[in-house]
């Protein structure tokens, strides 16, 4: 992850005219999106376009039109293990959205990793823990990962995402409709 916290970090290096960057997500990290609305990741909720080799990107502020990085160009590695993702990235200064991003992180400005996925058909469990509602996302179509100045995740760096609760959770949520939003 970008942030420097002690379940992931940023590493920056410059190396003969290239700039490498190493960032870890870590699963099974807990945040509170908002409050009673508590997220996790399952060990290798990213697996399915992971494996399969497709095209994932590295972006500024998930902003298509400002990459850094991505699988099909070659200069983002992806890998996974039952505690983080793992992403090594080359980035191109050549670009002016490169060398702003590289800036900003050398000013401490942006500091978080935050995926762009979608969570695929019976990819989550929500439970109920006490008056808290835990969102564990199992299977999650991965498209980008970008570097963020202000994650959800203070530990894991993750952007939270709206969902739609299904069945009984739905129901007993519908009184409450701000509660159905993760933010």
């Amino acid at each position: 992850m970008l942030w420097g916290a002690s379940l992931g970090a940023l590493e920056l290096r410059e190396d003969g005219g290239t700039t490498r960057l190493r960032a870890t997500f870590p699963y099974g990290a807990e945040t509170e999106l908002a409050p009673g609305r508590r997220e996790t990741f399952a060990p290798r909720a990213f697996a399915t376009r992971i494996e399969t080799g497709e095209d994932i990107h590295l972006l500024a502020g998930h902003d298509y039109n400002r990459p850094l990085a991505s699988r099909a160009a070659g200069s983002l590695t992806l890998s996974e293990s039952e505690t983080a993702l793992e992403l090594e990235a080359r980035i191109d200064t050549g670009t002016s959205w490169a060398a702003d991003f590289l800036a900003a992180h050398r000013a401490g400005l942006i500091r978080g990793l935050s995926p762009g996925f979608q969570v695929l058909p019976d990819g989550e469990r929500i439970e109920r823990q006490g008056s808290d509602y835990l969102r564990t996302v199992t299977r999650a179509a991965l498209f980008e990962l970008s570097a963020v100045t202000r994650p959800a995740y203070p530990a894991a760096q993750i952007e939270a995402r709206n969902w739609q609760p299904i069945g009984e959770v739905a129901k007993r949520l519908t009184h409450r409709p701000a509660a159905i939003r993760w933010r």
